[in-house]
């Protein structure tokens, strides 16, 4: 999975001959998966078709601030454009549209919405030799690069004009090669390697039945689907799950009991810089798993249940650098069973969700949490869905092993 899936692209196009490529760059963007909405300027329409990009993008493409010969048509808001967009992409970006947007000028609906924009821009410039190299152009580059935009570099090769140097727009494959790796680079997990547990573990009693609970499994997947967003290699460790996930950052290990999630956190464990144990593991199983179902009979069934090993106690004690994290689900004295987990598993921070919170638990798409570090401090979130939840976990982890 691309660092672009599910992101919104916003891609600029202004009035160059390499605006014919725009077409397969949105088709570059579409494949993987990201939602891509189109900015023309007036004069790049001459170029390639407003048609062309919007079948591509499946979306409209906007131009103009409104259409003057239709008086129902509606403003295009330039600042809805610009807060859309979690990157916006100007390809080709002419000398002419730099230097607009080095000075502040805002004579088009692109140039709006740029100056509206909270999001990263990225900048594809092209243009001919001699315009490339000229002392105004490269100041106009100067000074985007100080505003904070990037530049996708022009390589060179065979021009418009016949002439051969640089200033040729970077060809689509590469410009989005050039936003994966540049993305990548500024995430606050790159490099880092993380082990998570998720779902329940079922404990057999014979070859049919078994002792489970209820996890499904959701905040897990949430929290490994958070943490490979932001770079980290993400172990997940899962119990019996439905949920499915789908990440080039994440690599998936299936298990069924206690025993097998032990055996797998601990073969992880020493080369992971941050572990997180959200499973629901169960606390006993059968002290004897019949080979053979057993038989329904009028009379009671009696089975001795022996303890599982405590997985996360277990990481306590061998832990060295690793920022260990555990989760309590409590239905009483949460604040206090939680601190009390924390201490005595040595953890680094513990999350904490009440069964009494309406919303909060298994088997929901909410959840509402309390992390509570070390130190014995607290921060407490309000009842959000567990794909939010998950990004508040990570960002937490973030900041303390930043800190």
């Amino acid at each position: 999975m691309s660092v672009l899936s599910g992101k919104k692209i916003l891609l600029g196009i202004t009035a160059g001959i390499a605006a014919y490529k725009t077409a397969s760059l949105v088709r570059l963007f579409i494949k993987l998966d990201a939602e891509v909405k189109v900015v023309m300027t007036p004069a790049s329409k001459d170029f390639i078709t407003p048609l062309t990009l919007s079948t591509l993008s499946k979306n409209p493409v906007h131009s103009t601030f409104y259409d003057k010969e239709d008086e129902n048509e509606l403003w295009n808001n330039h600042v809805d454009l610009g807060l859309w967009a979690d990157y916006m992409v100007i390809a080709p970006a002419t000398a002419n549209t730099m230097s607009k947007m080095a000075n502040g000028t805002c004579d088009n609906l692109l140039l709006a919405t740029y100056l509206s924009s909270k999001c990263p821009v990225y900048l594809a410039p092209a243009m001919d030799l001699d315009m490339y190299i000229h002392p105004s152009t490269k100041k106009s580059l100067d000074k985007l690069k100080s505003f904070g935009n990037t530049i996708i570099p022009a390589t060179s090769g065979e021009l418009a004009s016949g002439l051969v140097g640089e200033g040729r727009m970077a060809e689509p494959e590469d410009i989005v090669a050039f936003i994966e790796n540049d993305i990548l680079s500024k995430l606050p997990l790159k490099g880092k390697k993380l082990l998570l547990t998720a779902g329940p573990t079922y404990e057999a009693i014979d070859p049919v039945r078994f002792i489970g609970n209820h996890s499904s499994g959701k905040m897990g997947f949430a929290i490994a689907k958070a943490a490979a967003n932001l770079g980290a290699e993400v172990y997940l460790i899962s119990g019996p799950s439905n949920q499915k996930i789908n990440h080039s950052f994440v690599k998936r290990i299936d298990v069924v009991s206690a025993e097998d999630m032990y055996v797998a956190a601990h073969s992880y464990f020493n080369d992971v810089d941050i572990a997180i144990l959200s499973a629901a593991v169960a606390d006993y199983k059968p002290n004897n798993v019949a080979s053979q179902k057993i038989k329904k009979k009028d009379s009671s069934l009696q089975i001795e249940l022996a303890p599982t090993k405590d997985i996360l106690a277990s990481l306590g004690k061998i832990k060295k650098d690793q920022f260990l994290v555990g989760f309590a689900l409590e239905t009483n004295n949460e604040l206090e069973n939680a601190k009390g987990k924390l201490k005595r598993k040595k953890l680094d921070a513990i999350v904490l969700n009440s069964l009494q919170d309406k919303g909060a638990g298994f088997a929901t798409d909410t959840n509402k949490i309390t992390i509570i570090d070390k130190d014995l401090r607290e921060k407490s979130f309000e009842l959000k869905s567990k794909v939010e939840v998950a990004k508040d976990i990570i960002n937490e982890i973030v900041k303390k092993i930043n800190a």
